[in-house]
C-alpha cells in the first residue's frame, strides 16, 4: 500500500530532496486511501493545500513587501533577523544579493509551491474515494483546490516565467526520466492558470454564499479576479514579446517566450477585468470603501475610507476580494506583521514604548514624493504647487481643511503641505499630527500627538549616528498603512488582537479598476471612457479630482492625459500610489520592464540631527540613507533556479543566471 511518505519522496529527483514532511497532515503514516475515506480528513487536506497562501501575509516571507524601493530598513533585519519572524529577505533582494547557489525566497524547491501543488493533485486523484460526502460538496472542494493550484502556478510564473506544469502525481515507481519534466512556454502556463480558474469559477459560489469556515478559500469573485490579474500579466511587456527572451529555449529547443507582441492579449485582459468587476460589484456586493462620516472633518473621513480600504477586521471587508490571514493574540507573532516593524518605537519615552514594534522599516523619499498634490497631480506638474520650494519650511494656510492633520501656526516642510489625502493617511511626517491613539488621547477634545522626529524627541532616535545593526528609523518617516488608528499605539499588539483575524489584502477591487484602465489603454489607439472609468473611481474615493479635471485645470501639460503614452504614465503612477506598500510595486515594475530604477539609492532625512536645519540637511534636499542597491537588467527580471536543482532535474536556467 502506497504511503504518503513514499508518495512525497517519489518527487525528490524533480524537486531536489525530501524535506517537506512538515506539510503532511498529523496522521502521515496512514495510506492515502485511508485518509480520503473520511470527510474530516479530506477537509484537513484542503486546508493543507491552502497552507502556502498564508505566507503571502508575512512581511518576512513575502519578499515583495520590502523588496522594491518603497521601504528602507537596516542590516539587523537583513541578516540577524528576529527569532519569531526570521530575516527580511525582501531587503536583500533590493540590495541585489540574489544568488544562483542559494536563491533568496526559493519557490522552486521541494519545500514550497511544487510540494503543495502535488498535494492538490493528490486531492483531485482521490476525492472520489470519500464516502460520507455529497457530490455537490465534493465539486465545491475540487473548485476551491483548482483555484488555489492556479494561485500557486501564478506565483511561480511571475517569479520564474516558464515553469513545469504538473497535471498529475508522479508515482514513486516511475522511472527517473519521467520525473525530469521540461519547462513549457510561458503562454501555456498562463493558459493553464486561466483554465483552472475558469473551471473553478463555474462552480464556486459568491463569497457571501459560502459557509463562514470556507470564506478564506477562493470564491467566485476572487477566482475571476485572479484570472483577470493573470491575463494582465500575460499581456504585459515582461511576458508579451519580450525581446530579451527571443533565444530563451528549453534544452529540447522549444521556445519558451513568444517573439512578437500580441496586442490582443490586452483586450482579453481588459474584458476579464471588467467581468471580474461586474461579478464582484453587481453580484457579490463588493464596493470601494467610502462614505465614512464620523470623523471631525471631510478630509479625516476620506482618510478613514483610505485606511479601511486595506483592512479586514475579523476577515470582513467590502473591498478586499482575497486575503491572507495573519496570526493574532501572541505578541511575539506581531513581528510577522507590518506593524511589528513600522510602528514607532518611542525610545525617548518609555511610557509610550510599544514592544515588540521597533519602528525600523520606513517609507523612502521616493514614495513620499510619489504621492500627488491636493489637485491630484505629481508634485512637479501642478502649476499651483510650490515644487521649487519643496525642501523649505512653510505653514499651512488652509487650516480648516487640514484640521487635526497639519497643525496651525507651525513650521512644516513644504513637501508635506497641500498633499492628497492618501499621503496623510499612509505617511506620518515630522511636525504633523500622529493619526493613531496614544494612551488616553482617545477623547475628541484632546489634542492629538504631534510627530517630533529630531534626535532626542518623542519620535526621534537616541543614537548619535546611523547604525545598520540597530533598530533605527533611517528616513524620518513612519508608515501608517495597515495601522488601525482607533487602537492605542502603546498597547497595539494586544488591542488589535481583539479585532479577530486581521488579514492582509492580496487582491483588492481598487486593483481591478486600475488594471481595467491599464489594459484598455494599452489596447486602444487613444484613451476613451473605458480607460478613464476605473482609474477615476479610485481617484474619487481618494478625494482627488478625476484624471481629466486634474490635468485640464491644474497641470502644466493640460493635454497629457489624452494620449496613450500619457495615460500609461498616469496609470502606472496611480498604481504605485493606491497599491503602495502592498507588495504590488515589486511585481508591477518587473512586468512593465521598468525595474531598472530599483538600483537607485534610497533617500531620507538626517535623522540623527537635533534641530530642523540639521534634520532637513540645511534645506538642500534629502540625503542618501541606503546606497547598497542592485538590479541587473535583464537578468533580475526572473528568479534564478538553484544550481543544485539544475543538476538533478536537467531543466534550463533563466537567462543571465
Amino acid at each position: 500500500m502506497k504511503k504518503i511518505f513514499s508518495m512525497i519522496c517519489g518527487f525528490a529527483l524533480l524537486a531536489g530532496g525530501c524535506n517537506y514532511l512538515d506539510i503532511v497532515p498529523e496522521d502521515d503514516i496512514q495510506s492515502i486511501e485511508t485518509v480520503f475515506e473520511q470527510r474530516l480528513q479530506v477537509d484537513k487536506w484542503v486546508a493543507t493545500c491552502y497552507r502556502n497562501v498564508t505566507s503571502q501575509s508575512s512581511i518576512t516571507s513575502n519578499v515583495a513587501y520590502a523588496g522594491a524601493d518603497e521601504l528602507v530598513g537596516n542590516d539587523i533585519h537583513r541578516y540577524t533577523g528576529d527569532f519569531a519572524a526570521g530575516t527580511m529577505d525582501g531587503l536583500r533582494i533590493g540590495d541585489g544579493a540574489q544568488s544562483v547557489v542559494s536563491p533568496i525566497s526559493d519557490s522552486w524547491s521541494n519545500t514550497s509551491y511544487y510540494a503543495t501543488i502535488r498535494y492538490c493533485n493528490t486531492f483531485f486523484e482521490n476525492i472520489d474515494k470519500t464516502l460520507n460526502m455529497e457530490q455537490e460538496e465534493k465539486e465545491l472542494w475540487i473548485a476551491e483546490v483548482k483555484a488555489v493550484k492556479a494561485f500557486y502556478y501564478f506565483q511561480l510564473v511571475r517569479k520564474y516565467g516558464p515553469i513545469i506544469l504538473l497535471d498529475n502525481t508522479i508515482g514513486v515507481e516511475e522511472e527517473t526520466a519521467a520525473m525530469k519534466m521540461p519547462r513549457v512556454h510561458v503562454d501555456t502556463c498562463f493558459k493553464e492558470i486561466v483554465r483552472l480558474l475558469d473551471e473553478a469559477s463555474e462552480v464556486l459560489p459568491l463569497k457571501a454564499d459560502k459557509e463562514p469556515m470556507r470564506q478564506g478559500y477562493f470564491s467566485k469573485e476572487s477566482a475571476l479576479a485572479l484570472k483577470a490579474i493573470a491575463l494582465v500579466y500575460q499581456a504585459s511587456p515582461l511576458f508579451n514579446g519580450n525581446p530579451n527572451y527571443v533565444n530563451f529555449k528549453e534544452r529540447n529547443g522549444e521556445q519558451l517566450f513568444s517573439t512578437e507582441v500580441d496586442k490582443e492579449k490586452w483586450r482579453i485582459a481588459a474584458e476579464a477585468c471588467d467581468e471580474a468587476i461586474d461579478v464582484a460589484v453587481n453580484q457579490g456586493g463588493f464596493h470601494l470603501v467610502e462614505g465614512n462620516a464620523g470623523e471631525a472633518s471631510q478630509l479625516l473621513n476620506i482618510m478613514k475610507d483610505i485606511e479601511q480600504s486595506v483592512q479586514a477586521p475579523n476577515s470582513s471587508s467590502s473591498e478586499v476580494l482575497f486575503m491572507a490571514k495573519q496570526s493574532n493574540g501572541d505578541p511575539l507573532l506581531s513581528k510577522l506583521h507590518y506593524f511589528g516593524y513600522t510602528l514607532p518605537y518611542f525610545c525617548n519615552n518609555l511610557l509610550l514604548n510599544n514592544p515588540p514594534s521597533d519602528g525600523s522599516l520606513n517609507p523612502s523619499m521616493k514614495m513620499v514624493e510619489m504621492y500627488y498634490t491636493r489637485n491630484g497631480l505629481p508634485i512637479d506638474q501642478d502649476k499651483e504647487w510650490n515644487f521649487e520650494g519643496r525642501y523649505e519650511m512653510g505653514q499651512e494656510q488652509n487650516t480648516a481643511y487640514y484640521q487635526r492633520v497639519v497643525p496651525a501656526n507651525t513650521n512644516v516642510l513644504n513637501l508635506h503641505l497641500e498633499r492628497e489625502p492618501r499621503f496623510y493617511a499612509n505617511i506620518a511626517c515630522d511636525r504633523l499630527y500622529w493619526r493613531g491613539i496614544v494612551a488616553d488621547q482617545a477623547a475628541e477634545s484632546r489634542e492629538p500627538l504631534i510627530v517630533q522626529a529630531y534626535r532626542g524627541e518623542t519620535f526621534g532616535t537616541n543614537l548619535e549616528s546611523l547604525q545598520s545593526t540597530m533598530n533605527q528609523n533611517r528616513t524620518g518617516y513612519w508608515l501608517l498603512k495597515f495601522i488601525y488608528t482607533d487602537v492605542m499605539v502603546d498597547n497595539y499588539s494586544k488591542q488589535v488582537a481583539s479585532k479577530g483575524d486581521t488579514p492582509m489584502p492580496i487582491i483588492r477591487l481598487a486593483q481591478l479598476y486600475l488594471m481595467s484602465s491599464e489594459a484598455w489603454n494599452e489596447y486602444l489607439a487613444a484613451p476613451d471612457e473605458r480607460v478613464y472609468a476605473g482609474i477615476d473611481k479610485v481617484r474619487t474615493r481618494a478625494g482627488i479630482p478625476t484624471v481629466e479635471e486634474s490635468w485640464r485645470d491644474y497641470s502644466t501639460n493640460p493635454s497629457f492625459h489624452t494620449t496613450q503614452a500619457g495615460m500609461r504614465e498616469i496609470i502606472h503612477r496611480e498604481m504605485a500610489i493606491e497599491l503602495a506598500f502592498e507588495g504590488q510595486r515589486f511585481w508591477d515594475l518587473r512586468r512593465w520592464l521598468e525595474a531598472d530604477e530599483l538600483s537607485e539609492p534610497l533617500y531620507g532625512w538626517n535623522v540623527v540631527a537635533e534641530d530642523a536645519e540639521g534634520f532637513y540637511n540645511n534645506w538642500q534636499g534629502p540625503i542618501v540613507v541606503w546606497s547598497q542597491r542592485g538590479f541587473q537588467s535583464p537578468r533580475d527580471y526572473l528568479w534564478p533556479i538553484s544550481s543544485k536543482e539544475l543538476m538533478t532535474s536537467g531543466i534550463v536556467q533563466n537567462p543571465g543566471w
